[in-house]
């Protein structure tokens, strides 16, 4: 728990999201329906969003650094969304069978994502993993994929495993997965092109699957020249090569991070923004992998692929409406130029406060680091501590994480736990209303001991 003076302080400002809280847990495990909305004392409620902002049930404005978990790049009910989700509602919600929306939502996925070939749509990002892992096995005769340890490709139990600190020691295993399953993960270190290497001679395995800009939308960055020596070495070693892009796909560039860096996946794993805030996921890849999925292929064996909501006409609705915003740029160009500023400006921030934290990320996500005390950026491009990924994202102080992020609660901006995402939503005024609630911030959690 949050000590004393915090917590007191949550209970006054937020009563009616700690009494929901209560009930919530007569419902839920922990009173939460996603693991990472675990809040103590409590979560905070929201009634309504606009923009950069949301609303606590008390009425209290948030300035969200959450963003839908990263599937709102032009922030909270954007009219042209909205607009298109009401007129699709009138229409049906759900044909069970084909539609014209679907042809133009899989159009803009080809116009944008470089390798693109053909478009298959899911319900999710865990399910586009999913399909491109059974794919990988169909096709190359293979069982074993390799991952990077910390990147997180969805909770499903093939690649689950070494997704979440610690990854060291007695309890580095994932609860409920089986033994047959683990022994065909093979987890490496980020940005270890020796390891990689390694890995294919010596394993040959289905696939390589990578989260294209690092775990957790980069708390350990994966650089440009990792993913392009991950497609050479896969390519020498007849291995796919999948890039996960389901939090960069359309957010550091309209091509997702292998348009931006010039690499092309042999498939590629897309939700989030895809769908403009509503549930849909995709794979999109070669053709001929593709193909896997189609009947009378060429593989003599189809893939089987149902899904209730597949290509939901309301999440193609709103996919497209965000999708042709994505097409012109802006979108990417003003998150990634609001996230800049403000690593930035929060760097210092912890410097005029001797705050031992720092922040760091690329495009438009932003990492703080606590328990810092190392040399401070000099350029956009600085990683703390090289990038070793244990430090960067190892196991973290939940009480300390629950504190600071009630203490910047307490001062109107919710943050992704260490972690937060811009939107092209986020304004300036809005940067100046997050630096000062850091600075207060700062201030309660070391009334409270949590800063030295």
């Amino acid at each position: 728990m949050p000590q004393a003076r915090i917590a007191e302080l949550f209970a006054e400002r937020y009563p009616r999201s700690l009494e929901l809280a209560e009930q919530a847990r007569q419902c839920f495990p922990s009173g939460v329906t996603h693991d990472s909305r675990y809040l103590e004392p409590g979560p905070v409620f929201v009634d309504r969003a606009a923009g950069s902002i949301k609303y606590s049930v008390e009425g209290h404005p948030i300035i969200d650094y959450w963003v839908g978990h990263g599937a709102l790049l032009l922030g909270h009910s954007p009219s042209t969304v909205v607009q298109a989700v009401q007129e699709q509602m009138a229409r049906g919600t759900h044909f069970a069978a084909n539609h014209e929306l679907e042809i133009r939502w899989a159009q803009l996925v080809q116009q944008l994502i470089p390798s693109a070939e053909r478009v298959r749509f899911t319900s999710s990002g865990t399910e586009a993993t999913l399909m491109a892992l059974r794919i990988a096995r169909l096709v190359t005769s293979r069982q074993k994929v390799v991952k990077l340890t910390g990147h997180f490709h969805g909770w499903h139990d093939f690649l689950v495993p070494q997704a979440y600190a610690p990854y060291v020691g007695p309890d580095n295993a994932t609860p409920g997965i089986a033994d047959g399953v683990l022994s065909d993960v093979i987890s490496i270190p980020p940005n270890d092109v020796a390891a990689l290497e390694q890995a294919l001679s010596e394993h040959h395995p289905a696939c390589v699957i990578i989260e294209a800009t690092g775990g957790h939308w980069g708390a350990v960055p994966v650089s440009g020249e990792y993913l392009h020596a991950a497609r050479e070495l896969t390519q020498k070693y007849d291995v796919l090569f999948i890039l996960d892009e389901v939090i960069t796909g359309f957010r550091v560039d309209p091509g997702g991070a292998q348009a931006f860096y010039g690499v092309q996946p042999d498939m590629t794993t897309l939700a989030k923004i895809l769908a403009g805030g509503l549930p849909g996921g995709a794979l999109a890849g070669r053709a001929d992998l593709l193909d896997a999925l189609a009947f009378n292929n060429r593989y003599g064996r189809k893939i089987p692929h149902p899904g209730t909501y597949n290509a939901n006409p309301l999440s193609a609705a709103a996919g497209i409406a965000v999708l042709e915003q994505v097409a012109t740029g802006e979108p990417c160009r003003i998150a990634n130029e609001r996230a800049s500023e403000l690593r930035r400006r929060l760097n210092q921030l912890f410097i005029d406060k001797r705050a031992n934290w720092i922040a760091y990320g690329e495009f438009s996500m932003i990492h703080i680091l606590p328990d810092y005390d190392g040399p401070r950026p000099d350029s956009e491009t600085f990683i703390p501590y090289e990038g070793q990924h244990l430090k960067l994202d190892g196991a973290r102080n939940a009480k300390y994480k629950h504190a600071y992020r009630a203490a910047l609660l307490l001062n109107g901006v919710d943050w992704f736990g260490w972690g937060g995402l811009t939107s092209a939503a986020h304004s300036k005024s809005d940067l100046d209303a997050t630096v000062e609630a850091f600075d207060r911030a700062i201030g309660l959690l070391r009334a409270d001991g949590w800063l030295p």
